[in-house]
């Protein structure tokens, strides 16, 4: 039976140490103490390890950089990423060059040949489709490479790290049923993408199986403005009351524009659920009640599996799937004249919903 390889996680563990530390001690970077040095060098010797290619391109004088793929930095989501994942390449000593697709297949591939022209030591990518670019699947096998988020059908030939975007979908639609709702409206931005798509999945099933019901979902597209014209449309052909999920935090900003064109008051008539949890959010005279993505558990994960991919880590690809949080806030209110049900679509107890005027009343 063939050993398996020893990587720089092993000679950590062995060590006590971080793999930072092991990294240092071999590159060179930052300077560790004696002690520290010790402890590495004796576990590598005693596992018999040798370091691997990242440990020669640094040696041999290659900047250390980290390619990092985005589809959108308008999108407050990817910019959060990305800042966490440079402070974690920072800390141990990376540079890293940024490349946004603008949600563009044809821009993606320019996008992703000028990162490989930094000869990078790894990459992390989230693709703006389901389709992962042809040049990502030719350099997986040099190239050190992680997937996050937009994790498509095809990103398992290497490691992806996302969220349950099922179960994010499941928890907004549970707690509207919870208080009573029956007729939601999903603002979602491109069911071409496998998340979207999961988390309208989560939606639809949740209420059909707690009131019969199904969600009616709206395309807004990435773009905010255009966001909104489309929401605001929708809203011109269909009257209040309902309930609003926005699956990203752009389409919750577009659906929240759109209401405030048409006075629609949040939440006496219509109750909304935003996704990802920022500042502004809370910063409003209506706080949104919000799905919250654990974005630095996200850029925490994508950095630790990188770092062992360029330390050589050569094991079948892992995929890391993240839970999503409601934080209830006051955007959504009870039903009147409708029991409350729970998830299964049992009638669930009644908690303060005399304490709502009923303008904003759901039809059955």
């Amino acid at each position: 039976m063939e050993r398996r390889r020893v990587t720089i996680k092993d000679v950590a563990a062995r060590a006590g140490v971080s793999i930072a530390t092991v990294s240092n001690v071999f590159s060179g970077t930052k300077p560790v103490t004696d002690d520290l040095r010790r402890r590495v060098e004796k576990a590598a010797s005693d596992l018999s390890y040798q370091m691997d290619r990242a440990a020669s391109q640094l040696r041999s004088g290659q900047a250390r950089v980290i390619g990092v793929l985005v589809p959108d930095l308008d999108d407050t989501f990817f910019t959060s990423l990305v800042s966490r994942i440079e402070v974690l390449a920072m800390e141990d000593g990376y540079d890293v060059i940024v490349a946004s697709s603008r949600d563009d297949a044809d821009l993606e591939q320019s996008r992703i040949r000028a990162l490989l022209g930094w000869r990078p030591s790894g990459l992390i990518a989230v693709p703006c489709s389901d389709t992962v670019p042809d040049l990502l699947k030719s350099e997986a096998a040099r190239l050190p490479m992680v997937f996050a988020d937009r994790v498509g059908p095809e990103g398992s030939f290497v490691d992806t790290v996302a969220i349950d975007n099922f179960e994010a979908g499941a928890i907004a639609a549970r707690h509207l049923v919870e208080l009573g709702h029956r007729k939601v409206v999903v603002a979602a931005s491109d069911m071409g993408i496998s998340p979207i798509r999961e988390r309208v999945r989560g939606v639809a099933e949740t209420l059909i199986a707690a009131v019969g019901t199904e969600p009616v979902v709206v395309e807004l597209g990435s773009n905010g403005e255009r966001g909104a014209d489309r929401f605001s449309s929708f809203l011109a052909g269909n009257s209040a009351p309902f309930a609003v999920i926005g699956l990203t935090n752009v389409t919750t900003l577009s659906a929240l524009s759109a209401l405030a064109r048409h006075r629609i008051d949040i939440p006496e008539a219509v109750s909304v659920i935003g996704f990802d949890d920022y500042p502004w959010m809370s910063a409003r005279k209506t706080a949104l009640t919000a799905i919250r993505q654990p974005i630095e558990e996200m850029g925490r994960l994508l950095w630790e599996r990188l770092t062992l991919r360029m330390s050589g880590e050569d094991a079948p690809p892992r995929h890391v799937s993240l839970s999503t949080a409601l934080q209830v806030r006051d955007s959504v209110r009870p039903v009147i004249g409708q029991p409350r049900r729970n998830s299964s679509g049992e009638p669930a107890e009644e908690r303060g919903a005399g304490q709502h005027h009923s303008a904003g009343q759901e039809p059955a």
